[in-house]
């Protein structure tokens, strides 16, 4: 005969959760770092100054990635995952930054970066301000690690993972990698090549599709400038997750992919990016800071390593079904010029298209205005023969007469001109003038604003 012993659930409960709030961090695994002391020797992507996170057991991988303190502003370091071998080299062989910890939220010098007995991996500035942290103490974490694919991870002692930097992208995705619904869902440019703070373009994941945007200050919402996927309105995107997968007919062929895992499927849908003839696994996916999408890829074999950028959305060459043409990309021409054939050619102005083109083309200057005053005096010139580089995705609202169009404009502050298909009477309103695409239809024609 046995003997049956009844727990009550609320017992049961409150034994469990102590069994948790016990799993703690060893204490010859813990430790405080200091932001302190030389730099680093070794060329990075932004040219800044560097210190290594001085814990190899924990902070460093043979093949390249290693976690970081790096500045380009005197006393203002960010907390960051480095890519790239620790080997003399040469501009090819530069370090990448492919995750930041306290992004926009610098530390200064004598910053700590500590892992207590509860778990918690904390970055503070000297006098304590905490900067950044992980939120997982007392959460059952008793280990940290960064692993082979570049993954910061809290572990329990059951080896699952509390917390992990694959689950916090900022402009980058490893390989492995993805935005999630219900997580993070979007990627955020950095401002230029030389500040990892966020930028103006986004890749976002939304219900339905994958789409590009531009933040404008011009505009009240983000500027839509590419769609990626779209589902049409049947399935919803769960993840999108970057990967490199071996060919099984060819050992020394990878193919890059974007992985689209639609709900309740463990079948993705897979288009290939890119497909070099080495093993790409030390890949990543980037918006970068013009509002491209590239992959740059690290190929080991080369005794110094060199990095190769094995994809670009936006390409010249228009190679295969996901590239488009440079002429698509906002800022191929800066802030304002005309794209012909990848080519920036020339320079609007009320005289015409100038067979001219440089930095310095800019758009009309406006006076102030603010929106609810009376509207500012203003005329237009018109080009012929020009779209926005949001065309491929909208085609503006209408039909409307090319006067309400003007109008429309005329009362709106952040407007800058309007873009105009008179085959079809679409009026398309533009925060931002960018690039403007030459087509060969003149019915298609753009109104800019000037002070009258």
């Amino acid at each position: 005969m046995s003997l049956a012993i009844s727990i009550p659930l609320p017992f049961f409960i409150i034994l469990l959760f102590s069994i948790v709030v016990q799993a703690v961090v060893p204490a010859n695994k813990t430790f405080v770092i200091v932001n302190e002391g030389g730099y680093g020797d070794y060329p990075d992507e932004y040219d800044s100054n560097y210190r290594l996170v001085n814990n190899d057991e924990y902070f460093f991988q043979e093949n390249g990635f290693a976690l970081c303190f790096y500045n380009t502003t005197p006393s203002a370091y960010t907390l960051a995952l480095r890519m790239g071998m620790r080997r003399e080299g040469s501009s090819s062989n530069i370090m990448r930054w492919v995750w930041a910890a306290n992004r926009d939220n610098p530390v200064g010098e004598n910053a700590t970066l500590t892992f207590g007995r509860n778990g918690n991996l904390v970055l503070a500035e000297a006098n304590g301000r905490v900067a950044w942290q992980t939120g997982t103490a007392n959460k059952g974490v008793v280990g940290i690690s960064l692993l082979r694919n570049g993954n910061l991870v809290l572990q329990d002692n059951r080896g699952r993972f509390v917390w992990q930097s694959f689950n916090y992208p900022t402009d980058t995705l490893l390989v492995g990698q993805g935005i999630r619904s219900g997580g993070t869902t979007e990627l955020i440019s950095r401002v230029s090549n030389v500040d990892g703070s966020k930028g103006p373009y986004s890749v976002v994941l939304e219900k339905q599709r994958v789409v590009m945007y531009l933040k404008s200050k011009n505009s009240p919402k983000p500027i839509l400038y590419h769609v990626l996927v779209d589902q049409g309105g049947f399935e919803i995107i769960d993840s999108v997750v970057f990967n490199s997968v071996p060919e099984p007919e060819d050992a020394y062929v990878y193919n890059l992919n974007l992985d689209f895992y639609v709900h309740n499927s463990t079948t993705p849908f897979s288009p290939r990016l890119a497909r070099p003839r080495y093993n790409s696994i030390l890949s990543f996916l980037r918006v970068e800071s013009d509002g491209n999408l590239r992959i740059h890829t690290y190929d080991d074999r080369i005794i110094r390593g060199s990095w190769e950028v094995t994809y670009r959305l936006f390409n010249r060459n228009e190679e295969g079904s996901r590239s488009v043409s440079e002429c698509r990309l906002p800022s191929r021409c800066g802030s304002y010029g005309v794209c012909l054939n990848n080519n920036c050619v020339g320079c609007p102005s009320p005289k015409g298209i100038l067979l001219a083109w440089s930095e310095t083309c800019a758009s009309p200057t406006l006076p102030p205005c603010k929106n609810g005053s009376p509207p500012i005096k203003a005329s237009y010139y018109k080009v012929v023969g020009v779209e926005h580089f949001t065309s491929e995705v909208t085609e503006g609202e209408g039909p409307v007469k090319v006067s309400e169009c003007r109008g429309k404009c005329n009362q709106d502050c952040g407007c800058l001109g309007f873009f105009y298909r008179e085959e079809s009477s679409k009026c398309l309103i533009a925060y931002e003038l960018g690039t403007l695409t030459k087509v060969a239809n003149q019915s298609h024609v753009a109104y800019i604003k000037m002070s009258k």
